[in-house]
């Protein structure tokens, strides 16, 4: 897929989630991410508000484990949207997917959905890596029946790791266009980039957004 290096900008969620970050370093992001021409920031919740001056600012809730209550979620998600994010980017029980239990992950999406209210746009992280394929396509339907704006491949945080182009290219299918699908964790490469978005990523988690915007013109 032939992009230009704003094109490709405008698809990045520019991210920082790492547990030691500072105030200092999220202004430091922000202020990156305005040189590149970014679409949006990512930060943990307590680092809101961020003054982004244009940027859609995104937050985390129930992050990188998943394993907070639903109701934890849904508090944690609303008072992020009431800091000021625009967009949540929220984990599900990684462990009811896994088993099965798709009920149990339509509760906890529909509990955030419902906090947030129907403007703040909703992604969902389904850990792909640590997932099967009939659960990497049940876990994107139950999002989009809960009402989620994207579904998001990883955490970046998990062993059994980040996005693949392969499940990429299965949510897309998946969702059909209705949904966004986001690729996030260890694309590090304009390569890499290049790869997910041919798979079906409309929307891209980046950390080292600066190296993979250079290998474009």
């Amino acid at each position: 897929m032939s992009l230009t290096r704003g094109a490709l900008a405008r698809m990045v969620d520019h991210t920082l989630l790492k547990p030691e970050a500072t105030g200092e370093n999220v202004t430091a992001l922000v202020e990156e991410g305005l040189d590149l021409g970014v679409l949006a920031v990512c930060v943990s919740p307590s680092m809101l508000p961020v003054r982004g001056r244009g940027l859609v600012v995104a937050a985390v809730a129930g992050f990188p484990s998943g394993k907070h209550h639903s109701l934890v979620k849904g508090a944690e998600a609303r008072l992020a949207v009431d800091q000021g994010a625009n967009e949540i980017d929220m984990v599900i029980d990684v462990g009811a997917a896994v088993t099965g239990d798709y009920n149990a992950v339509l509760s906890d999406i529909l509990t955030v959905r419902e906090a947030i209210g129907p403007t703040a746009v909703l992604k969902v992280i389904i850990e792909s890596a640590a997932l099967s394929d009939e659960a990497i396509v049940e876990t994107c339907l139950v999002a989009e029946k809960a009402g989620a704006d994207f579904v998001k491949t990883s955490t970046g945080f998990h062993p059994a790791g980040g996005a693949s182009v392969e499940a990429v290219r299965l949510m897309a299918e998946t969702v059909g266009g209705r949904l966004g699908v986001k690729a996030s964790g260890g694309i590090r490469t304009t390569d890499a980039a290049l790869a997910m978005i041919d798979a079906g990523a409309t929307r891209l988690g980046l950390s080292g957004t600066r190296a993979v915007l250079d290998g474009l013109s």
